[in-house]
């Protein structure tokens, strides 16, 4: 079991067993959208992120991604870190049919993948040295050909299936992801590969 300072949020119980299982942190659940209605919730998550930090960590589907944006415009996003998983398709061992968007959900999830999405988001691991490179500028994506002009979108695309990313990330989220991930020149050196693969 992995101790993790942060407190983590997730859509429902079970994403919340899952990670239970996995990592020794609290885990609030937000009850899917039940948290627009629930004005005291998400005062205790406000709360919970000034004291000891947030990992915002949803399904990558449409509402995994309302539930995220919704948590990032109620809390400062100084106290949040956000974990993504990568879309994967199939559905959860409970489920009798996949769900809308037919990916897997944080529940569907292997213990490898949802260590890795944590310790990306820059987690804080009881016994392991943060590790997190930063540095990559909204510049520095406009130069990479990444966002601002043609064809910026595709290539954010590929970089985001590269790099296990969900396909929903908007290009300030995949900022954010970025710098959780990699630096400057090993991003670089990415667009790059991706370039000559296209070529």
């Amino acid at each position: 079991m992995i101790k993790i300072r942060e407190a983590i949020v997730v859509e429902g119980r079970y994403d919340k067993n899952t990670l239970s299982q996995i990592v020794d942190a609290p885990i609030f659940e937000t009850g899917g959208f039940s948290l627009f209605k629930d004005p005291q919730q998400l005062s205790l998550l406000r709360t919970v992120a000034e004291r000891r930090g947030l990992i915002v960590f949803t399904d990558p589907d449409g509402a995994g991604f309302v539930i995220r944006n919704h948590i990032k415009s109620a809390i400062d996003p100084c106290y949040l870190k956000h974990a993504y998983i990568p879309d994967i398709y199939g559905k959860e061992r409970r489920k009798r049919t996949a769900g809308k968007e037919g990916k897997l959900g944080v529940e569907g999830m292997s213990r490898e993948i949802i260590l890795e999405s944590l310790r990306s988001a820059g987690a804080t691991i009881e016994g392991e040295e943060d590790k997190s490179p930063s540095g990559i500028t909204k510049q520095d994506m406009m130069e990479l050909g990444l966002s601002g002009g043609q064809g910026s979108s595709l290539r954010r695309i590929q970089l985001m299936k590269r790099l296990n990313l969900p396909a929903h990330l908007s290009a300030n989220a995949l900022l954010q992801a970025l710098n959780m991930l990699c630096t400057y020149e090993e991003l670089s050196g990415l667009v790059q590969s991706l370039e000559n693969e296209n070529d």
